[in-house]
């Protein structure tokens, strides 16, 4: 399924440009199809140069605590050079964005994570301005090792409560982006006096860690808790682990040690 943007005209008279995905639905390493249209105005115009990117809005923390929403471009592939558009001409060009290991992912199931705004960005640069377009949506979807951890959340009577994209580094983990992201999980009631766990996957080729965290206090990821948890996962080597077992003992045994459950 395409998604089109007709973006708005540079100025009486000049080109327009339409981003057209041939599909919409990826993973993390994987590869976004499509092709960006430009069709010429009623004049000749010289074009700088056209790339396309993947924007993020992530969450930011301001002064007083406050929290603001802001655009993130985190990746961008510049597509050819300089050229001529003739006026009523039709330009296309083709492209293949490489979507990075650790893109959120936007999808669980098949259901939209709520919060997600995740999509490709078209900018076209003429005569000496640049036009950036809106947001074509993509649906990233879980890698398999991801899924496996996400399912054993589920197995384990979770439900999901929210997911972020927030600002920042985790520590100690592989991540290169700016930004990274919480997937907020509500507890089963055998778990009584535990508000809600928080999962993050920073990805690479070869493997991702996993970060986990119960009980969130101020600061980003109190690593001497007991309530942090960090691991790594192979992306090609997790089907020998029962993650449902291994979740279920470390909350059982934070729990117990709190006299929670």
């Amino acid at each position: 399924m395409g998604f089109k943007r007709l973006l708005a005209s540079l100025g009486a008279g000049g080109a327009s440009v339409e981003t057209v995905l041939t599909e919409a639905n990826t993973v993390p390493g994987g590869v976004v199809q499509g092709e960006v249209r430009i069709q010429g105005g009623s004049v000749d115009q010289s074009i700088e140069g056209l790339s396309v990117g993947l924007q993020a809005k992530v969450e930011v923390e301001g002064h007083d605590d406050q929290e603001y929403k802001q655009d993130i471009e985190f990746t961008k592939l510049r597509l050819g050079g300089a050229f001529q558009l003739q006026a009523g001409a039709v330009h296309t060009v083709p492209f293949g964005l490489e979507i990075p290991w650790e893109t959120p992912i936007t999808m669980i199931d098949g259901q939209a994570l709520r919060g997600m705004n995740i999509g490709v960005t078209t900018e076209l640069e003429i005569a000496r301005a640049i036009d950036s377009g809106d947001l074509d949506p993509i649906n990233v979807h879980p890698m398999p090792a991801q899924k496996a951890i996400l399912d054993a959340f589920i197995q384990l009577g979770f439900r999901f409560k929210n997911a972020d994209m927030e600002k920042g580094h985790i520590r100690n983990t592989r991540q290169r982006l700016p930004f990274y992201q919480e997937i907020e999980f509500y507890p089963p009631s055998q778990y009584r006096g535990l508000n809600q766990v928080e999962l993050s996957f920073v990805a690479d080729d070869r493997a991702m860690d996993v970060v986990l965290e119960m009980d969130k206090k101020p600061g980003l990821f109190s690593e001497g808790s007991d309530s942090y948890r960090s691991f790594e996962v192979g992306l090609n080597d997790f089907h020998g682990t029962d993650w449902a077992g291994y979740l279920n003992h470390w909350l059982s045994e934070v729990g117990s040690k709190r006299s929670w459950f």
